[in-house]
């Protein structure tokens, strides 16, 4: 019986460090199932190309005339289903909490790019949150750790003020779907009612509420 095909995987890479992101496109379509379908290099190309909606987006933190937490945000306006991993030089709490803020779901430290940069790519496809081992280290244990990528973006979105219908239209969910992530990211967080849900939000850098 022939050995079913994986599925491919599209990823786009964003930011203007060249020699960086052309060895992160080669270590990643060397795994056969992930394919580079576009490298954006400013905030326009980045609009133009979320609009293919890719899987994955791997953003560096430089990309002038923005930074990378303004093109994450960009990102996630014109493709809300892109799971997005920001790569940064910063190995710090503060750099991490403004990408999850923005939308991000992956943090990985340039310096560790390579097998940790796979690993946090197949985390998020399935679904997982990834922050980058020495990050982890260095600030402690994630208390969103326990979630994935869809209740968070849920949560997020419930946190901010929308219904459960609104955040359905933006992820392309149905609202009972919305209701399930939700209940049950709240389980796990042990979190009973909406008012405090929204000050963990604000102390995790979910929202800001601005």
């Amino acid at each position: 019986m022939p050995r079913r095909k994986k599925k491919t995987i599209s990823v786009l890479l964003a930011g203007d460090h060249a020699i960086l992101l052309d060895g992160v496109r080669s270590l990643l379509e060397a795994e056969g199932d992930l394919k580079v379908v576009g490298r954006a290099v400013d905030g326009e190309e980045v609009v133009r190309l979320a609009k293919l909606r890719p899987d994955v987006a791997i953003v560096d933190v430089n990309t002038p005339p923005m930074n990378g937490i303004e093109t994450t945000r960009r990102i996630r306006e014109t493709s809300p289903s892109t799971r997005i991993l920001i790569l940064s030089a910063h190995v710090s709490r503060h750099y991490m909490d403004q990408a999850l803020r923005a939308g991000a779901v992956a943090y990985v430290p340039k310096n560790s790019a390579g097998p940790e940069l796979l690993k946090a790519v197949r985390a998020i496809i399935e679904g997982r949150r990834y922050l980058g081992d020495a990050l982890v280290r260095r600030t402690g244990q994630d208390p969103l750790a326990s979630l994935t990528a869809r209740e968070r973006e849920v949560l997020q979105l419930i946190a901010d003020g929308k219904s459960n219908a609104a955040a359905a239209s933006l992820l392309g969910l149905s609202p009972r779907s919305v209701e399930t992530y939700r209940a049950r990211a709240m389980q796990k967080l042990g979190i009973g009612d909406l008012p405090t849900l929204v000050k963990f939000a604000i102390r995790h850098g979910l929202t800001t509420l601005e």
